[in-house]
C-alpha cells in the first residue's frame, strides 16, 4: 500500500518525527492548500500550472521545513524524539494548517526571496499554539534554513522553475503598466476569492479551541443566525439604564453626549418599546427599496454578532456565480481600525484611496470603483466604530463616514458599532437610521445548536447526546438561558459543553469562559514588542487574578448596570498593584500596555 503523501511523489524521511502530519494532511484534497500556500507568490500561474507540479513541491517544502523545526528542537534544545513527538505533533499540525502560516511558507519560492520572516513565524506560533517553544529555539535560523532549502526545490525541478520564471515575467509586465500609469485591475474574482479567503472560516481565534480545530471546518455562512433588530433612534437601553454618576464620567471623557432630562427619557423609551422587533435581514432589505432608508447604524454589545453579520452579507456576494455578481451591488468591508491605522501612517488620505492602495484583501481600481459609487451599486460596510479608541481619531472617521455619503449620495452603508461609548447624533444628522441588535431567540437558539453539532461531529450518538446536553442546560437554568442569547457566549458554551458538562450557574459559567478567553490572551508578546520594559512572565494564573482583582472592584463599587463599568485610571491602579505584588519592572508601562492590547482585541 503507498502511503498518501509518497503516492504525490514525495518520499517521507526516515527518521521524520512529524511523519503523521504529513500523511494526515495527504488524505485530504490539497488543492485549497496549494491554492492557499502559493498565493503570494505564484498568483498567475496557480490556473495553469500543472497540480503534479505544485502539490509535489508543496509536499516537499513542508517535509523540509518539518524537519527544519525537529532538528532546531533536537540539536539546539535537547529534546528527544518522543518529546518532540508527544509536546510538538498537535500544535505543529495546526501550526501549518494556520491561513497565516500558508502563505508565509509559500513565500520562499517567490523569485526574489532571499529570507521569511522569522519574527512573523514566532509571532504566529506565540499567539495560536499554547505549548511554547523552548527558549533556545532560532525561528530566525528556521526561517534561513528553510530558504535554503525551497532554493535546492527550485533547482531541482525544471517543470516548476518553469512556472516561477513565467510568474516573474507576468509581474514585471504588471509593474511596467504601474510605472506608466495603469492601475491595478478591476478583477471581481479575485475579490470573491480574497473575501471567502480572509473571512470565509469562523473566525474563533481569541477563544481556546486547542482540544478541537474548528476553524478549517466551520464555514460562517454555515453556522450564521440571522437575527432580529429594534429601531433605537432616540434610546438606547444600556446607555440609560447607567447610573447618574458613570453618566457623568462618560461625559468627561467625551464617549457620551449631553444629558437627556427625565421627561424626555421617558417618553423615548417608550417610543423605542413601541417599535416593532424585527428580522435584520428585511432591515437590509429596505435600504435597497427605499432612498429615505439607505443608511444603517447597527449597535450591539460586545459578542452581539456585528462584525459576523457584515461579513455574513459579503459572503453571500463572494459566493455568487460570477455573471450574477456584476450585475449586484459590490459588498465594500472596511475594518475601521484598519482604515484609521493606514490613515494616520499616511498609506491612504480617504476611504477611496484606502481601498485603492490601503491595507485590504484585494485592491480595487479606483477609477472604476469611483463609477460603481456614483451609479450606486456599491454597499459599504464599516465595522467597528468603537475599536477606532482615541476619540479625536473616532471624530476624523465619522467625518471621512459623512463625506463619503455626500460625494456619493447613491450607495448604501451600514456602520457597526458597540453601545457604550457611541454618540449618535453625528450620523443621526446624517440621516443614518440606527437599530440594536436584540438577544437571539429561543429558536434562533436551538438552530445554532442543531447547526454547530451537526458540523462538528461524526459520531452520530455522540452528536445527539452532545446537543440534548447543552439544550437541557439553557432550558433548565434561567441564568445560562439568558446568556446564551449573546453569539459570542452561545458558542463558548458549544465549545465547553463539548467535554463537559455546563455549569448550572451563571458565576461558575463565566469562570469557565473566561478560561476559552484567558487561553487566547496572549499578554507577552505585545510586551516583548515594547523596548520600554524588561521581559515579563504573566501566566493564566496571573491574568485570572488580575481579572478578579478588576471584577471585584466592579462589582463592589456600584450594583445592576454599573457593575459592567471600570474608570480607565482606576483600572490602571488595579493593574499597577497587582504588578507591584509579582515585582514586575516599570510597572506604570506594562499595565498601559496590557489595557491597550485587550482594547485591541487581542
Amino acid at each position: 500500500m503507498v502511503e498518501p503523501w509518497t503516492a504525490l511523489g514525495v518520499f517521507l524521511l526516515k527518521d521524520l518525527v512529524f511523519k503523521d502530519i504529513l500523511l494526515e494532511l495527504g488524505k485530504g484534497a490539497l488543492e485549497d492548500y496549494v491554492k492557499d500556500f502559493f498565493k503570494d507568490c505564484i498568483k498567475g500561474g496557480i490556473e495553469s500550472a500543472k497540480p503534479r507540479v505544485l502539490k509535489k513541491a508543496l509536499g516537499e517544502a513542508l517535509q523540509q521545513f518539518l524537519n527544519i523545526v525537529q532538528d532546531e528542537l533536537e540539536f539546539e534544545c535537547n529534546l528527544s524524539g518522543a518529546q518532540i513527538r508527544d509536546g510538538y505533533t498537535i500544535p505543529i499540525e495546526k501550526f501549518i494548517k494556520h491561513q497565516e502560516v500558508k502563505p508565509l511558507l509559500g513565500q520562499a519560492f517567490a523569485k526574489d526571496c532571499r529570507t521569511i520572516e522569522g519574527k512573523q513565524l514566532e509571532r504566529i506560533w506565540q499567539q495560536h499554539c499554547p505549548q511554547a517553544m523552548p527558549m533556545e529555539f532560532d525561528w530566525h535560523g528556521v526561517a534561513k534554513e528553510y530558504v535554503k532549502e525551497v532554493k535546492r526545490i527550485i533547482k531541482q525541478s525544471p517543470e516548476l522553475r518553469g512556472v516561477l520564471e513565467l510568474e516573474l515575467q507576468e509581474s514585471i509586465e504588471k509593474h511596467t503598466k504601474e510605472i506608466a500609469g495603469i492601475s491595478p485591475d478591476f478583477n471581481l474574482k479575485a475579490y470573491q476569492e480574497g473575501l471567502q479567503e480572509r473571512y470565509a472560516n469562523l473566525n474563533l481565534d481569541s477563544l481556546d479551541t486547542s482540544v478541537y480545530d474548528y476553524r478549517e471546518k466551520l464555514k460562517v455562512w454555515q453556522v450564521f443566525v440571522a437575527q432580529n433588530v429594534r429601531e433605537c433612534q432616540e434610546f438606547l437601553p444600556q446607555v440609560y439604564e447607567i447610573p447618574k454618576e458613570h453618566q457623568r464620567r462618560l461625559r468627561e471623557s467625551n464617549d457620551l453626549e449631553s444629558e437627556v432630562d427625565l421627561e424626555a427619557w421617558e417618553r423615548y423609551k417608550q417610543v423605542y418599546y413601541d417599535k416593532p422587533v424585527r428580522p435584520i435581514l428585511d432591515v437590509i432589505n429596505e435600504i435597497w427599496q427605499y432612498d429615505s432608508y439607505r443608511y444603517l447604524v447597527i449597535l450591539g454589545d460586545p459578542g452581539s454578532g456585528k462584525s459576523i453579520f457584515l461579513q455574513y452579507l459579503a459572503l453571500n456576494w463572494a459566493r455568487s456565480p460570477l455573471d450574477n455578481v456584476i450585475e449586484l451591488p459590490i459588498p465594500l468591508l472596511i475594518e475601521l481600525r484598519t482604515y484609521s491605522r493606514d490613515r494616520n501612517s499616511g498609506d491612504c488620505q480617504d476611504l477611496l484611496e484606502f481601498f485603492h492602495k490601503g491595507n485590504v484583501i484585494c485592491r480595487l481600481n479606483q477609477h472604476q470603483l469611483q463609477e460603481r459609487l456614483k451609479t450606486g451599486k456599491v454597499l459599504v460596510m464599516f465595522d467597528g466604530l468603537d475599536e477606532v479608541f482615541e476619540p479625536t481619531q473616532r471624530e476624523k472617521v465619522i467625518t471621512d463616514i459623512h463625506r463619503f455619503t455626500n460625494e456619493y449620495p447613491k450607495v448604501r452603508v451600514i456602520v457597526t458599532s458597540r453601545i457604550i461609548g457611541y454618540k449618535p447624533q453625528r450620523l443621526k444628522d446624517a440621516e443614518f437610521r440606527h437599530f440594536l441588535l436584540q438577544d437571539l431567540e429561543s429558536e434562533q437558539v436551538q438552530d445554532f445548536i442543531y447547526r454547530w453539532h451537526k458540523l462538528t461531529f461524526t459520531d452520530e450518538a455522540d452528536k445527539e447526546r452532545k446537543q440534548e446536553r447543552l439544550q437541557r442546560a439553557i432550558d433548565t437554568s434561567k441564568a445560562i438561558g439568558e446568556l446564551a442569547g449573546n453569539p459570542l457566549l452561545l458558542t463558548m458554551m458549544a465549545i465547553l459543553n463539548r467535554n463537559q458538562e455546563l455549569p448550572r450557574d451563571r458565576p461558575e459559567l463565566y469562570n469557565q469562559a473566561s478560561r476559552v478567553l484567558l487561553h487566547q490572551w496572549d499578554v507577552e508578546r505585545k510586551l516583548l514588542e515594547d523596548p520600554r520594559v524588561d521581559v515579563v512572565t504573566i501566566d493564566y494564573k496571573d491574568k485570572q487574578a488580575m481579572l478578579r482583582q478588576i471584577a471585584y472592584f466592579m462589582q463592589a463599587a456600584d450594583k445592576g448596570l454599573a457593575g459592567n463599568l471600570i474608570r480607565g485610571d482606576d483600572l490602571e491602579k488595579i493593574l499597577i498593584g497587582y504588578l507591584k505584588n509579582i515585582e514586575v519592572s516599570n510597572p506604570r508601562t506594562v499595565a498601559r500596555l496590557l489595557i491597550e492590547r485587550k482594547d485591541s482585541g487581542q
